[in-house]
């Protein structure tokens, strides 16, 4: 089996440091707290795994080779990250966010990424690029889609402890509204982009 690493992986590098909804979100809450940080990427974490079953078991290419299918998915991922994005800026200058978002913040991620049809067909892109076809596709896909979730995972580990360190510099009330404002300004524009896609 010669699957085509160095490519597989320069290309899902590329794929996860270009900004996202998952890093808006995850960001977003953990400049808040540590806990909230690690909770939406748990839950984008979760998404991930979703998608990477779905897509190894042939779901995903389903659902991408039916037009109309994909244009649900596509419809409701937008409409979920705009609601995101308008509650964000409608809390960005509340104190009490932190309780405001308390125990909805895995769910939050894990939507955020399941619903993201980018993502789906990230899956559907890469992964078959990737593959040997003189082997078994089955084994493939489930290797390249767990090493697809395990990389992003180190990813968010990396980056939660780091976007958790500017919560420092957004201590100042008016600072971390405007940073909540631009979040979710960027939510929305996701929402738009994923529509027009």
């Amino acid at each position: 089996m010669h699957i085509a690493w160095t490519s597989f992986l320069v290309a899902l590098l590329i794929i996860m440091i270009v900004p996202g909804p998952d890093l808006v979100l995850i960001m977003g809450n953990a400049v808040r707290s540590l806990r909230l940080g690690v909770e939406a990427a748990l839950g984008v974490i979760t998404g991930l795994m979703i998608h990477a079953t779905l897509a190894t078991i042939g779901l995903s290419a389903l659902v991408a080779a039916v037009p109309t299918a994909l244009l649900v998915v596509k419809v409701i991922g937008a409409l979920y990250l705009a609601y995101v994005g308008f509650m964000t800026l409608r809390t960005a200058s509340k104190a009490t966010q932190e309780q405001q978002h308390k125990g909805n913040v895995f769910l939050r991620g894990m939507l955020c990424d399941l619903l993201n049809p980018k993502v789906m067909l990230t899956f559907l892109s890469l992964i078959p690029q990737a593959m040997d076809p003189r082997s078994a596709p089955l084994p493939q896909a489930a290797l390249l889609s767990a090493v697809t979730v395990g990389v992003f995972a180190m990813f968010w580990v990396i980056v939660v402890p780091l976007a958790r360190q500017l919560g420092a510099l957004l201590s100042k009330p008016k600072i971390r509204a405007t940073f909540e404002r631009v979040c979710g300004t960027a939510l929305i524009g996701m929402a738009a982009s994923v529509l027009a896609a």
